[in-house]
């Protein structure tokens, strides 16, 4: 990379989809000695798909919400993760994703200064981003949203406070960031 691109700053992200929707997540709760626990919940199936980029050695992600996941839709979220983390000339970013079909497919449109690099198949716990679901679910567990403007709301707020807040950030980067994962690369100057 460093020989293709002389002067460029390379970074190495990793991306992943998951699955969100009215039908709920649950996770276990505190009650009082000799009480159960209740939670209301009524089972919907209508999704939507949070695609999450992150850069494990600072902690900086990016997240887009979708109505589903395909090709057409992965070329448009993948350019609107160049365009903000601000590939160019200067700076290359490499991103590690799974071999999912609409990462693999050979309609996908890569930007500019940006390249795509696979992961062996059937090995999520190599993938950084796999870790952001713990996280970006926090306002969804034990909750059932009306609807899915309802869902997106909630989603859409917790996203930008793990984009913004430095400690959200910190709790990421220790998440994230493997002791094997490849460091960025600045050019001397």
């Amino acid at each position: 990379m460093h020989e293709a691109h002389p002067g460029a700053a390379v970074e190495v992200w990793a991306s992943d989809e998951h699955r969100i929707g009215l039908k709920p997540i649950l996770r276990r709760i505190w009650a009082p000695r000799g009480q159960r626990p209740g939670i209301t919940i009524h089972p919907r199936s209508r999704w939507r798909y949070l695609c999450a980029y992150v850069h494990p050695a600072s902690g900086r992600t990016q997240w887009h919400l979708s109505s589903g996941i395909n090709v057409e839709l992965f070329t448009r979220s993948l350019a609107a993760f160049a365009q903000q983390a601000g590939a160019g000339p200067g700076k290359e970013l490499v991103l590690v994703v799974d071999q999912a079909g609409w990462h693999m497919s050979q309609r996908v449109v890569i930007p500019p200064h940006v390249h795509l690099v696979p992961l062996p198949p059937y090995t999520p716990e190599l993938q950084p981003a796999e870790r952001l679901w713990t996280y970006s679910n926090t306002p969804l567990v034990n909750r059932r949203p009306a609807d899915l403007e309802e869902l997106d709301t909630l989603q859409l707020d917790r996203c930008a406070a793990l984009q913004t807040d430095p400690a959200l950030r910190a709790t990421i980067q220790s998440a994230t960031h493997y002791h094997w994962w490849p460091a960025d690369y600045s050019p001397t100057t």
